[in-house]
């Protein structure tokens, strides 16, 4: 393994960083709710879904000179940080005995709830795919590249996570009240 050897910088090198940076806060301020979204859609919780993006947005930021396609690159490296955390099986919160106020229920809410709980149960890589395919309206090919897999694959992981949607008993329960 070689050393870290600081290259010399020149002017030019320091200005295409300072271009470069700009660039990189205009994709952040430009495209971060959608990545929010998209993380939230993951984690199904706002706060770790922040966690998610930040963690994203760093790790892009030292990749950025190489990268060619931003979005898409931040939101694989979404995927991908949010699969080693669910592998690590790391929550970052402890569970409480004191739960919050309840509000008021709504059966939309109460719908899209049982949904939303039914995809939590899928397995991070269906998981993926769903909110990919589905939420993120994105083609199999394009999520393929995302997930570092084949379109076969997507085509199936999406067909078994829907299969088990269809039997999942929370929602069979919430549609046929």
């Amino acid at each position: 393994m070689r050393p870290y050897r600081r290259q010399a910088t020149t002017g030019d090198d320091r200005r295409r960083y300072v271009a470069d940076r700009g660039i990189y806060q205009d994709f952040v301020v430009t495209r971060s709710d959608r990545l929010l979204r998209t993380a939230y859609l993951l984690t199904h919780d706002w706060a770790s879904a922040e966690d998610l993006l930040q963690e994203s947005l760093a790790k892009a930021w030292f990749a950025w000179a190489r990268v060619e396609e931003p979005e898409a690159y931040v939101r694989k490296v979404l995927v991908t940080t949010y699969t080693s955390w669910w592998r690590r099986r790391w929550r970052r919160e402890l569970p409480s005995d004191d739960l919050p106020d309840t509000p008021a229920s709504d059966p939309v809410s109460d719908d899209r709830d049982a949904l939303w709980r039914a995809v939590g149960r899928l397995p991070a890589r269906q998981r993926a795919v769903v909110v990919l395919r589905f939420y993120e309206d994105l083609p199999v090919t394009e999520v393929a590249r995302l997930l570092g897999c084949e379109p076969g694959t997507v085509k199936s992981q999406s067909a078994k996570a829907l299969a088990k949607l269809r039997v999942d008993e929370t929602i069979v329960k919430e549609l046929h009240r």
